[in-house]
Formats: C-alpha cells, structure tokens, sequence
C-alpha cells in the first residue's frame, strides 16, 4: 500500500512535469492547481501568445498566400507553414475559452494521485503514465528539430523553402510585409519576429496535444483499476459498498471524457482539415523533389520528410487515443457482462446493471461531433487524402 503523500505527489509531479512546462509557458496551465493565485500578467499570456502567432506570422503569411496563389509550389510551400499557425491559433483560443472546465479534469488526475493507492494500482498508474511520457518526449524532439530546419539553419544561409528570388535576404518563412524587410534593421527584426512566433507555435502545438494524451491514458489507467475491481468484487467483505464506489468512478470518468471531447473536438476538427490537406501537399512535394533528381536540395528533401513523419504521427496518435477510449469502455461492459450476477442479492444486480447500460453505449473523442477519432477514420484520410496527390500533379503539369 502506498501511503506516504511526499511519494504520491513526486509520482504525480513526474507524470505532469513535461506537460506543466510547456502549458505554463503559454499561460495555459491552472495555476489553482498549484495552490498559486493567477495574476493578470499570467491570465493575459495567452492573449499575447496569440498575437505573436497573429502579427508575426499568420497575416504576412495569409497576405503572401493572396499574393502567390497562381504559383502552385509557391502555394503549397505558403501552406505548410500557414495551416500549423491557424491551427496553433484555434488551440489556444479553444483551450483558453475552456481552461476552466479542463482545470476540473486536471484536478481529478490531480487527485488519483494524491490519494491512497494500492501496490498494483500505482503500478498502472505509472505504466500508462510512461507511455505518455514516451510519446510526449518523442513529440518534443520531432518539433524541436523542425524548429531547428526552419529556424536556425537559415541564419547559416540553408533554407528549406521553395526559394524563387535568392538575391533576397533569406527568412525562416514564406510572408510578404508592408514594409521593406530587405533592409536592416527591418531584417533583422522580422527575422527575431519569426522565431520568437515560431517558438510559441511549437509550444502551443505541442503542449495542448499531449495533454489530451496524458488525460486519455490517465483515464485509461483508471479504467484498467475500475475493471480490474470489479472482477474482483467478490473479494471483498463490503461487496456493496465497493460497488457503490465502482459506480461512483465510472460516472466521474464518463464525465471526464465528455469534457475532454467538449474541450477537444474543434481543435480536432480544424487538425483533421488540416491534416488531410498537408499530407496531400507533402506528397505532392516529395514526388516533385524526387522528379527533380540533380536540382534536389537535400536538407529540404530530409526536412520534407521529417515533417511528413511528424504530421503522420501525431494525427495517428489523436486516433489512437479515441480508439483507445472505445476500447476500454467496451471492457468495462464485457466485465459486468461476464460477472456470476446471477449469485448476488437482488439490490446488488441492480447496481451492475445500471454499469452494463452506461457502458454499453460507445464513448468517442470527435472531429467537430462529426468524425470519431478511430483507426478506421484515420485510415479514411490518408486514403482520401492520397488520392488528391495525383490531381496536384496533374495540376502542375
């Protein structure tokens, strides 16, 4: 039995750190939490994150987007960056708007915790919280080194853009200005601009989408002890108030998903978009790198690649989660079905029952309460999405 507070708020602090940084960087983690009081400087983050992204970024890269539309690769090299930033921006816009009714979902995994556990129930606890961990760091370094192709090697004089004009001063991004960034110090600044913006973009994008990981996978641990309590049910003396608190559990984790789907599905929505039109453009810019054989730029095929990798696997993991989600709920159902409820006294089956029918309807994370967030969708997309790569190259050609 784990009973010391000191060990479960250190295995609580260690399932969050890597998710508290980020968020918190951004104004986006509760403070409340903490037990710190949010000052307005803190509560007004957000609102200056977004207008970083907004003016050093999104509306140059929107204005060049107008000016090159007749450009194909032009257009599809805008894309690539213009489409993350939308989406960045409707993240933090949607999770500001919601950040009180994620507080409560993050005060409950706060709580798990917190309280006292079982040897073989912190266990879980921690499997799930590792595997979270895992994808959370692997997420980290995909778009750290991204930032880095994008960032940093242009200030060396190496671009991953479609460049047309190279007697130009090069920028990390494709935008147009109202005013002349060739000369310094307007380079400069614009140049520091866009890092700065990217910076922010990364973080955003990054964090608030691990965070729907590390809630989905704390709650599938919880599943996991849920279940693994009912099985087991007949074990202990007070039968009907384990039962009772089984019960208990499962509404609040319901609950917890419904908020979870409340909070995430528009920014689902905007990256399922989103990511049906990149995969589509990177192919087709892939396949035009390769045609070119000599004219190849290698760091920008690498780079093109890379991003392909990353976009692939993150909307692979916002389906896995919701496949994952199904999945245990489903479990729960089977392992109420398969109880011996025919040996319990009438005012106990009374309560399986009620658990049967709330876990026999299907919980889905959603794309805008339209698409569920399964394998099978996602296997849809790419299917879709493949198919549009030849009507881009008919295009071009």
């Amino acid at each position: 039995m784990d009973t010391s507070r000191s060990s479960r708020y250190r295995d609580f602090e260690w399932a969050v750190k890597l998710n508290r940084f980020s968020l918190k960087l951004i104004g986006l983690w509760p403070m409340t939490e903490d037990h710190i009081p949010e000052n307005i400087i803190y509560k007004c983050r957000p609102l200056i994150i977004i207008l970083i992204i907004t003016f050093g970024i999104l509306i140059p890269s929107i204005h060049s987007l107008i000016r090159i539309r007749s450009n194909i690769m032009l257009l599809i090299d805008n894309l690539q960056y213009t489409l993350p930033i939308i989406t960045c921006t409707i993240r933090v816009v949607v999770f500001w708007w919601k950040k009180k009714a994620v507080t409560s979902v993050l005060n409950m995994v706060a709580e798990d915790w917190l309280k006292v556990k079982s040897t073989q129930e912190r266990s879980t606890m921690i499997g799930k919280a590792q595997t979270a961990r895992i994808i959370i760091t692997c997420a980290y370094g995909a778009m750290m080194i991204a930032f880095i192709f994008t960032a940093v090697l242009p200030i060396f004089g190496i671009s991953t853009r479609y460049l047309t004009n190279t007697s130009d001063p090069l920028l990390p991004l494709q935008t147009y200005h109202f005013y002349d960034v060739t000369k310094s110090p307007q380079y400069e600044f614009t140049f520091i601009l866009q890092i700065i913006s990217m910076f922010f973009g990364v973080m955003s994008y990054t964090g608030i989408d691990n965070l729907l990981g590390l809630l989905v996978f704390h709650i599938s641990g919880q599943f996991d002890i849920l279940r693994n309590r009912i099985m087991h049910m007949n074990d202990y003396i007070d039968f009907h108030d384990i039962l009772r608190s089984s019960v208990i559990d499962h509404i609040r984790l319901l609950r917890a998903i419904a908020i979870i789907e409340d909070t995430f599905n528009i920014i689902l929505l905007a990256l399922f978009i989103y990511f049906g039109i990149l995969f589509a453009c990177y192919g087709f810019l892939i396949i035009n790198l390769i045609e070119k054989e000599n004219d190849i730029s290698v760091t920008r095929f690498i780079y093109q690649v890379c991003i392909l990798i990353n976009t692939f696997g993150h909307m692979c993991v916002y389906c896995a989660v919701g496949e994952i989600l199904i999945a245990q709920c489903e479990q729960i159902h089977y392992t109420v079905y398969k109880y011996k409820w025919y040996t319990l006294d009438p005012r106990n089956i009374k309560g399986l029952l009620f658990l049967m029918v709330r876990s026999s309807k299907p919980i889905y994370l959603t794309a805008g309460k339209i698409f569920p967030m399964t394998m099978s969708t996602f296997c849809s997309l790419i299917k879709t999405s493949a198919s549009y790569i030849s009507v881009l190259l008919t295009t071009k050609t």
